[in-house]
């Protein structure tokens, strides 16, 4: 059961089956008693815990739908959305460390991968090596095929030049699923994946973000200077680099709808907490109508958008067509985001503006979500395109 501020059935939707409800129990339990304790100084410092990262790893975390035969859980990808939505209702900063290891570097490795790369690369991931999704550029944003980055061909080897910015666990990673232009006069048909070893020559992360929220989640710049990279690392076709981005990113959205899907719900779980402990005239400020209704309103709004993002999850497990569901999911979480995240500075007031308590966190966290992986934008795009079709 997951929707912890009703006691109204819950709609077929959010019933877990025992496999998942004993999953995520275990990730509400990790992240309560080991990440929480942590959460504010990783924020001031802007740093994720390296004890913390390497208990992801054991826990299984970094490695969900990794196959055991390559060391990994052998799970699901309903159990990644679940795992990064109940660590981000304690850290965005963690979820968004987990999300981007299984849905998008992983998830493109399982997919696209050939078998000699997956026996290589895939035991390093779930064992403990972070990856990191290197796309945007400076110039390339919601455009993200108008990046720059260069691959030309050398022998057996291709030699990358060019930037990244913005890239999630840059700091930490040591594998790097990198999208570069081999064939410039083609245009988004000549982008290609890359596998790419923080020690190859030529490569090196540069500047570190200070950024308004999830801190502790590196974003760093990438340099490549004459970068040489072996034809082997080539994921997937030569020039079809845009299909695997494209797969990737759409399943992704479903992540980072359930981040601030958790995010909105963290923030609810603390505001109703506070209302139940905070006194004014004579009694807890639960008992006023006006804070209830406010309650309720986030309450429906989070499993609203809870509902979005499992729907979203299940039909790509069925195999069926969920591009719009995906960003419906990302579009309407990050909003919720937003709004409860504020809501719950509003209801726990002074305090809830001073950085004692974690909501202020929230709120600062919540706003990435209507930026990376697609802006909100980009999400409206993509759902009325489905709509005038």
């Amino acid at each position: 059961m997951i929707a912890s501020t009703s006691s109204a059935p819950q709609s077929p939707l959010t019933v877990l089956n025992e496999e998942d409800r004993l999953f995520q129990t275990t990730v509400r339990q990790f992240a309560k008693e080991q990440i929480a304790p942590h959460v504010r100084q990783m924020d001031a410092d802007s740093v994720f815990r390296k004890d913390l990262l390497k208990q992801l790893f054991d826990l299984g975390l970094m490695s969900i739908e990794i196959p055991e035969e390559y060391g990994g859980q052998g799970g699901s990808f309903f159990q990644s959305v679940l795992a990064v939505e109940e660590l981000a209702m304690v850290d965005p900063s963690a979820a968004v460390i987990v999300d981007v290891q299984n849905t998008l570097v992983i998830n493109a490795l399982l997919r696209f991968a050939t078998e000699e790369q997956k026996r290589k690369y895939l035991p390093r991931l779930a064992k403990d090596t972070v990856s990191s999704y290197a796309l945007s550029e400076a110039g390339s944003g919601s455009d993200a095929f108008a990046l720059e980055t260069r691959a030309v061909e050398d022998g057996d080897s291709y030699i990358i030049n060019g930037r990244k910015l913005w890239i999630t666990n840059a700091a930490e990673a040591g594998l790097f699923l990198l999208f570069a232009n081999s064939k410039p006069e083609d245009g988004y048909k000549g982008i290609t994946c890359f596998f790419i070893e923080r020690d190859f020559p030529g490569f090196q992360v540069g500047k570190k973000e200070d950024k308004l929220g999830i801190r502790a989640s590196s974003t760093c710049e990438l340099i490549f200077d004459n970068c040489r990279v072996p034809k082997a690392n080539v994921i997937g076709e030569v020039g079809r680099g845009y299909k695997v981005a494209i797969e990737t990113l759409d399943e992704g959205r479903i992540a980072i709808g359930a981040q601030t899907t958790g995010l909105a719900q963290g923030a609810l779980n603390h505001a109703v907490a506070y209302s139940k402990q905070r006194k004014q005239f004579g009694k807890p400020i639960s008992e006023f109508q006006g804070v209830q209704f406010e309650l309720a309103e986030m309450a429906t709004m989070v499993e609203a958008a809870r509902l979005l993002v499992y729907n979203a999850a299940r039909l790509r497990e069925q195999g069926l067509p969920f591009v719009t569901e995906a960003a419906m999911a990302k579009y309407y979480g990050s909003q919720v985001a937003e709004i409860v995240a504020s809501k719950a500075v509003e209801i726990l007031g002074g305090v809830g503006f001073t950085k004692d308590y974690p909501v202020e966190k929230l709120y600062r966290d919540a706003k990435i979500g209507r930026i990376y992986e697609g802006t909100s934008n980009m999400q409206r795009m993509t759902i009325a395109k489905k709509l005038l079709a």
